[in-house]
């Protein structure tokens, strides 16, 4: 699928074209903008701590940065495979059970999504008569209602089978959401709650920044309106998620976005694959090298503490 959307994004953009762009962009900016983008991921790993504590661990920093970093880049493989590999290196090394950890991961996103949320209100309220009616054109909304309400029943059939059947495999599905649900709810049981909201506020402070400054790298985009950027940065962070870490599909995203506003196609396209390039190039060199140093650091913190002990 990747290899199609590559494809797919290449062809909308002459290469010579793309590479001009490259050659031009101001290198500056795009540092600034991965600068920030490490912001964000630091915060990440050092808010997962808050969540673990209320489980009866002590999470260390070193050890959920490399977590956090090993998970983005797995994510390029499978999408959201990341999310068990990042708990499973925290059951291996830290000892927290995987249900539970994987629970704080899943209420992790959930702040996330709030966040997402917000930002997308604070866009619609920005832009919404512009933004309503271009929805309005390209989306049928009575399909998206009726598909909506049949998910919605078959969470519920699910939801009833789970708890009354006592088959083995729905004993063993209600034992893991248990600690599933644990983890999701050390949210409301952590002390430091406003460290918690500020970390949370911080990560997407970044990547919006880091979105925006990373535009002035490019000549021709350097005068686009804030609500370009944000529908640019919501975008492009779905094409994240429904993908494997947006590969082909953010520069799309992008274009998609900024068209809504006439930015120039070749502009757009090309200013999607300098920011994705630049933030996967850092998560291919971070993650790499936290999968190699992992075993090596942890071996050694092991020894350390036999040796204290």
């Amino acid at each position: 699928m990747g290899v199609v959307l590559v494809w797919y994004s290449l062809s909308e953009i002459s290469i010579d074209v793309l590479v001009t762009h490259f050659k031009n962009a101001n290198y500056a900016w795009i540092l600034l903008g991965l600068f920030f983008g490490l912001l964000s991921h630091m915060s990440r790993a050092y808010r997962w701590k808050f969540m673990i504590k209320p489980l009866g661990y002590n999470l260390g920093f070193s050890n959920s940065l490399m977590a956090v970093f090993a998970a983005y880049l797995v994510n390029y493989t499978i999408p959201r495979a990341g999310e068990v590999t990042r708990a499973t290196i925290i059951t291996n090394y830290e000892g927290v059970p995987f249900e539970k950890c994987f629970g704080t991961i899943v209420a992790e996103r959930v702040a996330d999504l709030v966040m997402m949320f917000t930002i997308v209100v604070v866009t619609l309220f920005l832009e919404f008569d512009f933004i309503y009616q271009f929805l309005l054109e390209k989306f049928n909304l009575t399909k998206i209602i009726i598909g909506s309400a049949m998910l919605f029943v078959l969470v519920i059939v699910l939801f009833v089978y789970i708890r009354k059947s006592k088959s083995k495999f729905a004993v063993k599905l209600r034992s893991f959401l248990s600690g599933l649900l644990e983890g999701i709810l050390t949210i409301f049981k952590m002390k430091q709650k406003w460290a918690f909201i500020f970390h949370t506020i911080f990560i997407w402070a970044m990547y919006v920044l880091m979105f925006y400054v990373t535009s002035f790298a490019i000549n021709e985009i350097v005068d686009i309106p804030f609500s370009a950027i944000l529908v640019g940065f919501i975008s492009a962070s779905f094409s994240i998620a429904a993908t494997n870490g947006g590969v082909g599909s953010y520069p799309l995203a992008v274009y998609a976005a900024f068209s809504i506003f006439d930015i120039a196609k070749d502009s757009s396209i090309a200013f999607g694959w300098i920011m994705w390039s630049s933030q996967t190039l850092m998560i291919i060199i971070l993650g790499g090298l936290s999968l190699i140093y992992l075993p090596i650091y942890n071996r050694r913190r092991i020894e350390k503490n036999t040796k204290g002990a």
